[in-house]
């Protein structure tokens, strides 16, 4: 009897060991995650564009985005951050600021997947003039807020992720008092980002998302 007992016990233990070690080995994704005044936001970035998923990951690495503001919210339109200048004290340079490298354009020219859909992700560019191959700005990137989407940009930004969940928190935002000339909020909404590693699981529980 003592054999037996003392079978079942090492069985369970080693049924045991052996799930917990499933567990922990599954494959983990990058979330990002913006913290405001307003609740959090979370987004999820394309594969698909590597060179603006490599980059975006890379500056939250070094904390390059916090404290940065969303400067810019257009009612029915987008919130746009991520300006390094928006740190300082001067309101007037909001915009026009970057880590002092551009990235290159990976558009879907077929706008079927990376689109302008509710809660896309785009990267902020300066215009066609000044900028024919349309490369993004290192930093600086926009949250579609209609829930049609604004197809009107499709084809002519780069598309580079999704919010997952948080879009109340950017409805939110997008309506705050602001200056009506340049739609900078009045009030300085700040944004702390951080890098969250998540296993497919913890997605579909926690943002009812599955890549």
């Amino acid at each position: 009897m003592k054999k037996i007992i003392l079978f079942v016990s090492l069985f369970t233990t080693f049924f045991s060991c052996t799930k917990e070690t499933v567990k922990t080995t599954e494959n983990k994704e990058k979330v990002v995650e913006i913290k405001t005044s307003f609740g959090n936001i979370y987004m999820w970035l394309y594969k698909e564009t590597p060179l603006h998923r490599a980059n975006f990951l890379a500056l939250a690495d070094t904390n390059f985005f916090d404290n940065t503001t969303f400067h810019r919210c257009v009612k029915d339109f987008v919130i746009q951050g991520g300006d390094p200048n928006t740190k300082d004290s001067n309101p007037s340079n909001d915009g026009s600021g970057g880590p002092g490298f551009t990235i290159p354009a990976e558009i879907d020219a077929t706008n079927t997947k990376l689109t302008h859909t509710y809660g896309a992700v785009g990267a902020a560019r300066l215009p066609d003039a000044n900028n024919p191959l349309r490369a993004s700005s290192g930093s600086q990137f926009y949250i579609v807020i209609p829930t049609a989407g604004t197809s009107s940009l499709n084809g002519a930004y780069t598309v580079f992720g999704k919010i997952i969940k948080g879009m109340e928190v950017a409805a939110t935002i997008v309506k705050q008092p602001q200056n009506s000339s340049n739609n900078r909020p009045n009030v300085d909404i700040k944004m702390d980002v951080n890098i969250l590693d998540k296993t497919l699981t913890e997605m579909q529980t926690e943002y009812d998302f599955v890549p």
